[in-house]
């Protein structure tokens, strides 16, 4: 029988690179990378809702301006 000290190896968690390989540094290009992709992404965001505002407002000036238009033109 086996008793629950026996360390038989399951359950382990097993790193498959060492760890000299898995070392992240700062300010490496794979951070520059993420830092421009996150850069380039607020900024088609903030663009987007600039766009989204705008099309708001002029769709918003053109409701009283059409009411206007039916008003004087009857």
């Amino acid at each position: 029988m086996t008793s629950s000290t026996d360390n038989d190896g399951q359950g382990m968690i097993v790193n498959p690179k060492p760890t000299g390989d898995n070392q992240d540094w700062d300010g490496d290009d794979a951070d520059r990378a993420d830092r421009l992709r996150f850069e380039e992404e607020q900024a088609m965001i903030r663009e987007q809702s600039e766009a989204h505002a705008a099309a708001k407002h002029g769709h918003a000036d053109a409701k009283p301006a059409a009411a206007d238009e039916k008003k004087s033109g009857s």
